[in-house]
């Protein structure tokens, strides 16, 4: 049965298994996250999560990052997880069914937190969900089932927890059961004009993933097969999943594997932003700024999986909210191309309703490239193609994004970002402790000791 290989593989698991670049991938996934999850603290849907986590407090619970407030893990692993999401500038793995994989870490982090777990536990526990929820996503999309992607998430997560918390595998095979069996997300959250959900859903399952472990800890059962029933998930939610082997000695771990964003759009628009910039560039050092206002039509040229999320439906030319417009093909190639970057303040309310840029969305065009069938996933192949009213064309490709495996972002890179996300938040020497302390993630007796650090200097909310 797929639960207890799961478990059994959760169980075997030991950091000596780990490879030396994927415990540095770890960290800088973690260190990622973070920066993601500050850049979003004044966020509305944030400020929401977080207040509902802080209603509950637990003297020995896990931290509500930017607070010295403790709650329960499962509480803690929502709020902070909706903090990683919202801005959409996390993670990615890119499958037949797409992920985010660094959501499971504000689960991982709290419940090591509370479990008072080593900083080599906790880069285990993290390997771990990234090897989990990839390999589902290799087995099956979920997304033409009408299912969300965070639908794998539970498991993940469970695993991870498990993996914290030294569960037997009998309590590990429970976690799967429990995790696997109430939580089923729908794909309308990424569907229409998007709401504040959207940051919230893997969170949501993040909660429940974090609750089914600590049952099973205590000795509650779940409904089995869980995977294999006559009404299991593969008979109602996946179909078939075939699960390859899991990263081992000998075996590629799936973390070495994920992209990690320059821009904070979603991932099938960091190649269209990086070809519209590039145009852009060549634009104006032909025909000057002016050349900007005499923009004729913006063709994008892209693959079915990218048009089916963020260039397909019509509210992408008329989004109403930021949730929608970092989902949107047409909005980040029209703000790259007028501002010379797209960055979290490219979604403000009075971007979105600017008048010029309102109107160059109207002017973009989304087109399917045949020559593009079977590059995704291992490419995201992206043609922007501005043509102007005096009959000048201009073409940019890009393939392989900045963040991409085969285009990764240096380590400095990741603490700029970090930077730059914690400005006003973090003193730059707070910043850098932080930091600090992240690349020395392993060296830790507790994970806990990071929590002081993250409390923001100036909370506004």
């Amino acid at each position: 049965m797929i639960a207890d290989r799961l478990a059994e593989y959760t169980r075997a698991l030991c950091y000596d298994h780990l490879h030396a670049d994927v415990v540095h991938e770890v960290k800088r996934r973690v260190l990622d996250s973070l920066a993601c999850a500050f850049g979003a603290w004044n966020a509305e849907p944030c400020r929401i999560a977080r207040q509902s986590a802080r209603s509950v407090a637990v003297p020995n619970g896990a931290t509500v990052w930017g607070t010295a407030h403790k709650t329960l893990p499962d509480l803690a692993a929502f709020a902070n997880g909706t903090l990683v999401r919202y801005l959409d500038f996390n993670d990615t793995y890119l499958s037949k069914e797409p992920a985010h994989p660094s959501d499971n870490l504000a689960a991982v982090l709290a419940v090591g937190e509370t479990a008072h777990a080593s900083g080599q536990r906790v880069i285990q526990a993290a390997a771990l969900a990234y090897e989990v929820q990839c390999r589902l996503c290799d087995a099956a999309a979920l997304r033409p089932r009408g299912w969300d992607h965070v639908t794998y998430g539970p498991f993940s997560i469970a695993l991870g927890v498990a993996k914290v918390l030294k569960l037997s595998v009998e309590q590990t095979v429970q976690a799967v059961n429990l995790a696997g069996v109430a939580n089923v997300a729908l794909r309308q959250t990424r569907v229409g004009d998007l709401s504040m959900w959207k940051a919230c859903a893997f969170a949501n399952v993040a909660r429940n993933g974090v609750f089914a472990a600590m049952l099973a800890r205590e000795g509650m059962t779940g409904p089995s097969p869980i995977f294999e029933g006559e009404k299991g998930f593969m008979a109602l939610v996946s179909g078939p999943l075939d699960l390859a082997a899991f990263g081992g000695k000998n075996i590629r771990w799936k973390i070495l594997d994920t992209c990690i964003k320059h821009y904070p759009v979603e991932y099938h628009a960091q190649s269209a932003v990086e070809a519209a910039l590039a145009v852009r560039e060549e634009l104006l050092s032909k025909e000057g700024r002016a050349a900007l206002t005499r923009t004729a039509e913006v063709e994008v040229g892209s693959y079915d999986v990218a048009i089916e999320i963020i260039g397909r439906d019509p509210e992408k030319w008329r989004p109403s909210t930021r949730e929608t417009a970092d989902h949107s093909m047409p909005y980040c190639v029209a703000a790259a191309l007028l501002d010379g970057t797209v960055t979290v303040g490219s979604f403000e309310p009075k971007r979105l309703s600017d008048p010029k840029l309102r109107a160059l969305m109207q002017k973009v065009r989304v087109v399917e490239q045949d020559e593009f069938i079977g590059w995704y996933p291992k490419a995201m192949p992206t043609r922007v193609t501005v043509r102007t009213t005096n009959g000048n064309e201009y073409v940019k490709q890009v393939d392989y994004p900045l963040g991409h495996p085969r285009h990764p972002l240096s380590d400095r890179e990741i603490e700029e970002k970090f930077r730059g996300l914690t400005a006003g938040l973090f003193t730059r020497a707070r910043a850098g402790r932080v930091i600090d302390m992240v690349w020395r993630l392993e060296e830790l007796k507790d994970v806990g000791v990071l929590m002081p650090l993250l409390k923001v200097a100036r909370p506004r909310k």
